[in-house]
């Protein structure tokens, strides 16, 4: 849903202008000028991720009182009132029914996130975790790549069948709401939340097989005891603590690079990025697949990059690869204006930016809360995490076609900025994370970090780092 939701805008972009603009004439008898059509446009597209931040944040609570299982089945029923809100629009003439549709595909994405990935996680065999969690981010670049699919012209990409595009969501939540019933809730749920040992040993014997998993249960009830011990800080004590302060200023580098890196831009406004890439019009929708074709291949073998070499590599190396490709690209857009020869480069190029995001810092950023942080931050760290997320998406949202629309080709340098400083921000102040538990990381993170000049005046965050590993020890 969220891959869907962040790709499936672009393909109908002029004719939902053009119903802004008739409804606006039709119930107003006020012709709007282009700048405010394109603000209505950035508000009907960003107003997904107000929506996904709220979903987001109150998905913690929903999974906690309601189950993995069930949430997500709840869920579905926000994503289809959405869908039935879309595909009414056009004969009502409303623009304000996709703007309160997209919000509810925000809220269906925000939770969907959190509960899908917790849900899968739980799920799998120790063994399969890593792979399973990768794959998260496989379907989210199987959803981009659905959506431009269908919005090609000779699926739903046309003036009579858009609104079928825009709630298409609806079968997806519909399909999932037939199926997912014949799956189990999730064991560690089942045993740690509900304490019911009876419902978790049929959940893994249907999840698993006939096999021994009495291991697997032990570790969930020595789990148990050791969280009735440990104290979860809030968003407001993480910041707050000294001991931890670069591995927050950690997390809101990579997710707000994540978001500014101009990745999700192609997505949100493919084609205004492609003509300003220079790109012939006739070709932008099916660029556009090419694009998410290339994300969903590099995808689906990105787990096997991520295990085999180490995630400080793999993001300086994206990032810096991704700065490159950014500094060509504005050359041979400039150079094209006097050399139309060299526009089929600029296309070529884009391709190489997608392939080295999908392979390098899409799959690696999205866990990293949970593996440099110890056990008691982690909560307020994938909710700082997840607020970066959803805030910097809206913010590129509204904010990038006004930046086309003045600096025109030089709008890829300010991608470069934000680039280039997370790539240095790698090299120097992150540690490497693979094969390291959380606490290994927190005292080469006060190993990097701490000065010698600096060392009287750390004394008291060094024992209170002391008391926290030790805490996290006996955990």
């Amino acid at each position: 849903q969220y891959g869907f939701s962040i790709s499936v805008m672009t393909s109908p972009s002029d004719f939902i202008k053009e119903l802004v603009n008739r409804t606006c004439l039709q119930r107003y008898s006020v012709a709007l000028e282009q700048w405010q059509v394109s603000l209505i446009w950035s508000f009907t597209v960003s107003i997904f991720c107000i929506g996904g931040l709220l979903g987001s944040l109150v998905a913690g609570r929903l999974i906690s009182k309601y189950g993995r299982k069930q949430c997500l089945l709840l869920n579905n029923f926000v994503a289809i009132f959405g869908a039935v809100l879309m595909l009414l629009s056009r004969k009502a003439m409303s623009f304000e029914m996709i703007m309160v549709g997209r919000f509810l595909y925000g809220i269906n994405s925000g939770v969907s996130l959190s509960a899908h990935t917790v849900y899968l996680v739980e799920c799998a065999p120790k063994r399969l975790r890593g792979m399973v969690g990768v794959t998260v981010a496989t379907f989210i670049s199987l959803g981009k790549f659905s959506g431009q699919l269908l919005g090609i012209s000779e699926l739903l990409g046309t003036e009579q069948r858009w609104p079928w595009l825009l709630g298409f969501n609806g079968f997806t939540a519909l399909l999932q709401l037939t199926t997912l019933p014949f799956l189990p809730e999730s064991p560690r749920f089942l045993l740690l939340d509900r304490g019911d040992r009876l419902a978790c040993d049929k959940a893994l014997k249907r999840l698993w097989g006939n096999k021994d998993y009495s291991t697997e249960v032990e570790e969930m009830m020595k789990e148990k005891a050791a969280m009735q011990s440990v104290h979860n800080h809030s968003v407001m004590e993480l910041i707050q603590n000294r001991t931890v302060r670069w591995q927050l200023l950690t997390i809101i580098v990579y997710f707000t690079t994540l978001q500014l890196c101009g990745i999700n831009a192609v997505y949100f406004y493919s084609f205004d990025v492609f003509r300003a890439a220079g790109i012939q019009e006739q070709q932008l929708r099916y660029t556009a697949l090419g694009t998410g074709l290339c994300e969903l291949s590099t995808s689906v073998a990105c787990f096997m990059i991520i295990e085999s070499m180490g995630k400080k590599v793999l993001l300086f190396r994206g990032y810096m690869g991704m700065s490159a490709t950014l500094v060509l690209l504005t050359i041979t857009v400039y150079l094209q204006v006097s050399h139309h020869n060299i526009s089929h480069w600029s296309q070529h190029i884009l391709m190489i930016k997608i392939f080295v995001f999908s392979s390098d810092p899409a799959g690696v950023t999205a866990p990293l809360p949970g593996e440099i942080f110890t056990q008691s931050f982690k909560s307020a760290g994938y909710t700082i995490a997840c607020t970066i997320n959803w805030t910097g998406l809206f913010v590129l949202g509204m904010l990038f076609p006004i930046i086309v629309e003045y600096l025109d080709y030089f709008c890829f340098l300010i991608f470069l900025i934000f680039c280039t400083t997370c790539g240095l921000y790698v090299r120097f102040n992150v540690p490497e994370t693979k094969n390291r538990t959380a606490l290994e990381i927190a005292a080469e993170f006060e190993r990097m970090h701490c000065k010698s000049g600096e060392s009287k005046d750390k004394s008291s965050d060094s024992a209170k780092l002391s008391k926290t590993i030790t805490c996290e020890t006996k955990f």
